[in-house]
């Protein structure tokens, strides 16, 4: 079992963190959907805590069928990821045995790691975006150590692959996997943040709702196979950062299950898919 905590800084606030996920999660899972492949959403649904009040329960499977093709012999045709989240605003609950176990620690720049070659748009850039509502971007080298505002969210990712032989490669690859719809995912709650600004709680809902439906018939049904769980660790403000899973975005198989540390990246523009338009407000 390979478990790391992943770390990601954004120049939002905890409120804005909150809604600017919520439309990332969904715009982003519709977009890089496809049949048998992308984000579908399982659950998501009020739930109600003894000890935390009123939240949200949400399930999600990322499937990676595509991205563990090299791996087929080993893995099944069905491959993808559970994530589970009981969310109290400011907060995530989580597995309390988790908090003791021995884990990796990741930080997350989202303005200067790089991604995957054809996921890279200038726009979505932080580094060049500039929000015309809010006037923040063009995050520069060490924007962790000075920004305002600024909030840090936890993700506390375990993966358990036990094939003897396999274990330890096909875990690290399945983190990088991760790794990448982190950070990509979080490069576009910000770089969308004038679409989502001014939206409220209800807004960002129904706009979950409805591209939740159309992301699911994208996606179609299929039985389940295999799980990883992912489980999501409170998020908080900070003044300063202690410092990504990526939609499944490289398909280049490493020599025999090893995991590729170097790759060439380069700008691109991939396509974008229509979703509807959270400006109108027509919901």
């Amino acid at each position: 079992m390979l478990m790391k905590e992943y770390r990601i800084c954004m120049p939002l606030t905890v409120e804005e963190y909150r809604i600017g996920q919520l439309y990332m999660i969904s715009k982003h899972s519709h977009e890089q959907s496809d049949r048998g492949e992308g984000v579908e959403v399982v659950q998501n649904e009020p739930y109600e805590d003894p000890n935390h009040g009123n939240g949200q329960l949400t399930e999600k499977r990322v499937y990676l069928n595509r991205q563990v093709h090299w791996a087929r012999a080993v893995v099944p045709k069905i491959f993808y990821v559970t994530e589970k989240a009981w969310n109290y605003y400011p907060y995530t609950i989580f597995d309390k045995e988790a908090k003791d176990l021995e884990r990796e620690i990741c930080f997350i720049d989202i303005a200067s790691d790089e991604i995957p070659e054809r996921y890279y748009k200038e726009s979505e850039d932080p580094k060049y975006f500039k929000s015309q509502k809010t006037g923040r971007g063009q995050l520069k080298e060490g924007w962790r150590e000075t920004h305002q505002p600024i909030m840090c969210s936890y993700k506390l990712v375990t993966v358990k692959f036990e094939v003897w032989g396999l274990q330890t490669r096909v875990e690290q690859f399945v983190h990088k996997v991760v790794r990448d719809i982190l950070l990509i995912g979080h490069r576009q709650a910000f770089a969308w943040v004038d679409e989502w600004y001014d939206m409220t709680m209800d807004e960002v809902r129904e706009f979950e709702r409805a591209t939740q439906e159309a992301t699911n018939k994208k996606i179609g049904v299929f039985p389940p196979a295999i799980s990883i769980s992912n489980t999501s660790m409170p998020s908080s403000t900070r003044s300063a950062p202690s410092s990504a899973p990526s939609t499944p975005l490289s398909t280049d198989a490493p020599d025999f299950l090893t995991v590729p540390k170097d790759r060439p990246r380069k700008k691109s523009a991939p396509e974008t898919l229509t979703l509807p338009d959270p400006s109108k407000k027509t919901f």
